[in-house]
């Protein structure tokens, strides 16, 4: 067991990932995309597992065929190469009869490449059980020679053409999908390695035919290639799974919101502050709560509200470059801001500023986040922030 590790650790991340998204594969098996998730994790999993010396040696015996692992996990590995293109083809572009045609032109490509290794491995002669070095001892030998250099050009040209369409489409998505970009950009560094792979066994395998001898880089040197190629993969796929995921919205939304939360809910009612909370709680249940005493903190400020602090932080916000949307949101953190310094000013005992009646100030669950980004974040907020703070 321990002999196969570094290839059977990938492969439980990969089965990680099947859990996480089986729900959702579950509720959504009428749809390509999630048959084509499914295919991969499903896939990748048993090429991991198959692949591990001890695995390759208990198949030998069980069929009782000498290496008959080697076109077991050539085809297996053949597969994956087509499921990983076919996954980003549907999940970058959807069913579009483009993508339709070039799914079908990828699942025949790779089928018959498939059928061709275990024909190959029919027709040549390989006596001699090989777990880690079947590529280079048998380099030379007929027809084994042919399936090795098939597989390897298969895995090769799948490997690198999944690294371009990740990049093409990690170039596309909108950088507000961090968790997105980021499987993107997992699943392209994965593949480079996995080309890395590709690229010492060719060395290896060639060498031994100009009569050299570089097993080693077939050896020892692409086995951990593989196994952080498909730790990446495995870890590219399960990013955007869970960063799209209720729970992760629900989480990530209660961590942005703590700026603002933990400012205003001083000034919120009690009644809300003191709702209790247990460290069981479910995050759905602290973000609701989390969110009512900010709504909550933001109607005990209306009154403060300075439209001299909005028109001003606004004008400052616009000459930096910020877009009239993003310039209004700064403006309203400015605002915010000073109201808070201004109403815990008055609440030591100092003078109302006069700033005149208001509307009551109510943001949906969005535009708080992003208000609590500004708040946090935005220069013009901190400079106005200091100048209400000499002036209190």
């Amino acid at each position: 067991m321990a002999d196969g590790l570094i290839l059977y650790v990938p492969g439980f991340v990969i089965v990680l990932a099947l859990v996480i998204k089986a729900p959702t594969l579950r509720n959504g098996w009428d749809q390509p995309l999630m048959r084509a998730v499914c295919t991969l994790l499903v896939v990748g999993s048993l090429a991991m597992f198959l692949s591990g010396p001890p695995t390759i040696a208990a198949v030998n015996r069980l069929t009782g065929v000498v290496n008959f692992s080697a076109p077991l996990v050539y085809s297996v590995l053949t597969a994956f190469s087509a499921s990983c293109i076919v996954l980003i083809l549907h999940w970058g572009g959807g069913p579009t009869p483009g993508v339709l045609r070039a799914t079908r032109i990828t699942v025949v490509a790779y089928s018959a490449v498939v059928v061709t290794i275990i024909f190959l491995f029919v027709m040549g002669d390989a006596p001699v059980e090989r777990l880690r070095d079947l590529d280079t001892y048998y380099a030379n030998t007929p027809w084994i020679r042919e399936m090795i250099a098939l597989y390897l050009a298969a895995h090769v040209v799948g490997s690198t053409a999944l690294s371009l369409l990740c990049w093409k489409w990690l170039r596309r998505v909108d950088p507000a999908m961090r968790a997105l970009r980021t499987g993107l950009a997992l699943l392209m560094l994965g593949m480079v390695l996995d080309v890395g792979y590709g690229v010492a066994k060719w060395a290896a395998v060639g060498a031994r035919w100009s009569g050299r001898d570089w097993d080693g880089l077939s050896t020892y040197l692409a086995p951990p290639l593989a196994s952080a190629a498909a730790l990446l993969v495995g870890i590219g796929f399960i990013v955007p799974l869970v960063g799209e995921s209720a729970a992760w919205q629900e989480f990530s939304q209660y961590r942005r919101l703590r700026p603002l939360w933990k400012v205003l809910h001083g000034f919120a009612a009690s009644s809300v502050t003191t709702v209790p909370l247990t460290w069981w709680s479910p995050v759905g249940i602290r973000l609701i709560h989390r969110e009512s005493v900010i709504d909550d903190g933001l109607l005990a400020l209306a009154s403060w509200f300075d439209p001299a602090v909005r028109s001003e932080a606004y004008e400052a916000a616009r000459a930096q470059g910020r877009c009239e949307r993003g310039a209004a949101l700064v403006a309203d953190a400015a605002v915010l801001a000073v109201a808070c310094l201004r109403r815990a000013a008055a609440g030591r005992g100092e003078p109302h500023p006069g700033s005149g009646p208001a509307e009551p100030y109510r943001l949906g669950t969005q535009p708080l986040t992003e208000l609590a980004r500004e708040f946090h974040t935005s220069p013009v907020v901190a400079a106005a922030r200091r100048r209400a703070a000499a002036l209190v």
